[in-house]
């Protein structure tokens, strides 16, 4: 596939910038504080003793089933409530992105975090919980709509592959400092668990006020028709006077958007069908590697291999770990290597740690009893390497492709289906994985080992390469020169490439 040396325009990387960078990232450590901390509350004694006493009485018996014993929906329901608030708000939060803004959307995303910490760390009632993670849902909605576009947006297009994957790093760190304060709060009774749930307030007011610091992006300011705005904050982002060209392109593109009125609409016609099922079936695929079964479940699911639940949340710890360290890999290489390099060999050794965990749980994990050290230890390495190869490929590609893939006039309704898509998927496995893995038992990591099989195949033939594509030029250099999507596009006069 074709990759693209970027155009550079003027810019140079201030101190401004750079904060405007990081602090709008922390939407990211938002989102992954809470995929880290609800799998460790939920394998705590106290939260459960409180809240699904039922759940704590059968983990207590030695001979129940190891792959069983946290197969109860209404626990599910904990993690993937979340997720549904997310499905909806996502669209909401499309229109705010558009009509008001990627900053006052952010802003809106912390307000509803915070909320939702409060509500949670305060819950006497399982209806407090679940509402708690609905007003968390509504800010992941919000910020994961809002913040990928926002870094793509201001990002200077030689950087921006390595911009908008600071997203999924603060999502790593963000689990990482979940797991470290899960074997903090672990030891304290009865009521660790709240502080777990209450300290989601913490990246919730540094957003809060990261919104109140950060620029609108000139895109967005153009579609809405501030021109002398949207200039004065392009030269802010770029730490230059001289921002002419780039101006004159990103108005070229935000005057081609004003053309189009409904444009969740224009996504539906047939030149728009690559960018829509590319963006979306990579939400898809995300989900089925297993990753957040693994993340959201890792405690409960290194309990079931026998370890204590101390060991299993330094376990988690240690994966944590691995998950920021190797998304620092494609910050450094996305934007040296491309896209496709990264999701083609992460594909494979995804697919290798996967079969291997399956293999050694099929062997050796019967129903009662537990894994000897040596392969407990074993079945940590597998998944620390494949976590290892999900954050540098799948992670934050599942962020950063879809919202360089859809044109201005389309971006913001584009990418609000691309994170409800990600969202469906991510309630299903949340809330089915516990029943799976009871069902599955060993077989659930073949499962998804197959599903990994297949995105690697859809990065071959699918996928064109996205590294230094103009965002006002994906129809050109992107779909029109892809052997597949070619005849999807209209031709210079006007027909349809041989489709109906």
């Amino acid at each position: 596939m074709t990759s693209y040396e970027p155009q550079i325009y003027n810019s140079k990387i201030t101190g401004y910038v750079f904060a405007c960078w990081i602090l709008a990232a922390f939407g990211g450590l938002m989102f992954g504080y809470d995929i880290g901390i609800s799998g460790g509350v939920t394998g705590m004694d106290d939260f459960l003793i409180k809240f699904f006493p039922k759940i704590h009485e059968r983990k207590l018996h030695a001979t129940e089933n190891n792959y069983c014993k946290y197969d109860d929906q209404m626990l599910q329901l904990f993690t993937s409530s979340l997720y549904l608030a997310a499905l909806v708000s996502s669209f909401f939060a499309s229109k705010a992105c558009t009509v008001l803004g990627r900053k006052p959307t952010i802003l809106m995303a912390s307000t509803f975090f915070i909320a939702g910490a409060i509500f949670s760390a305060a819950a006497e009632a399982k209806w407090m919980l679940i509402l708690g993670r609905i007003l968390f849902g509504v800010g992941v909605g919000f910020g994961n709509e809002a913040v990928p576009l926002f870094l793509t947006e201001i990002a200077p297009i030689q950087h921006r592959g390595a911009v908008n994957i600071l997203f999924q790093l603060f999502v790593t760190i963000g689990i990482l400092i979940a797991n470290l304060v899960n074997y903090g709060t672990g030891m304290v009774h009865p009521n660790g668990w709240r502080i777990s749930l209450g300290l989601a307030a913490v990246p919730g007011a540094v957003l809060f006020i990261g919104s109140l610091i950060i620029t609108e992006t000139p895109p967005n300011l153009l579609e809405r028709g501030k021109v002398t705005e949207a200039k004065e904050a392009l030269k802010k982002i770029r730490g230059v006077e001289d921002v002419e060209e780039e101006f004159e392109q990103i108005v070229a593109a935000a005057e081609q958007g004003k053309l189009v009125k409904k444009p969740f609409k224009k996504l539906f016609v047939k030149s728009a069908f690559p960018a829509l099922f590319i963006s979306n079936i990579i939400q898809v695929f995300q989900q089925f590697t297993g990753i957040n079964a693994i993340m959201f479940y890792a405690p409960v699911l290194f309990q079931t291999l026998g370890f204590r639940t101390d060991a299993s949340l330094l376990s988690s710890v240690i994966t944590g770990l691995v998950n920021v360290c190797s998304t620092f890999v494609a910050v450094f290489l996305v934007d040296k290597f491309g896209r496709r390099k990264l999701l083609l060999q992460a594909s494979v050794q995804m697919f290798i740690s996967q079969v291997a965990i399956g293999a050694i749980l099929l062997t050796h994990l019967k129903d009662s009893g537990s894994l000897d050290k040596g392969m407990a230890a074993l079945v940590v390495i597998l998944v620390c390497t494949f976590v290892m190869s999900f954050a540098w490929s799948w992670g934050p590609m599942g962020w950063l492709i879809p919202s360089e893939i859809y044109p201005i006039e389309t971006r913001s309704s584009g990418f609000a289906i691309a994170v409800s898509t990600n969202m469906v998927f991510t309630f299903v496995i949340a809330q089915a994985f516990l029943s799976m893995l009871c069902h599955l038992k060993a077989y659930i990591f073949f499962f998804f080992s197959a599903w990994i099989l297949a995105m690697g195949l859809f990065v071959v033939f699918l996928l064109p390469e996205t590294k230094g594509v103009p965002i006002h030029l994906v129809e050109e250099r992107l779909w029109r020169q892809h052997p597949v999507w070619k005849k999807f596009m209209k031709t210079t006069d006007g027909s349809n490439n041989g489709m109906p």
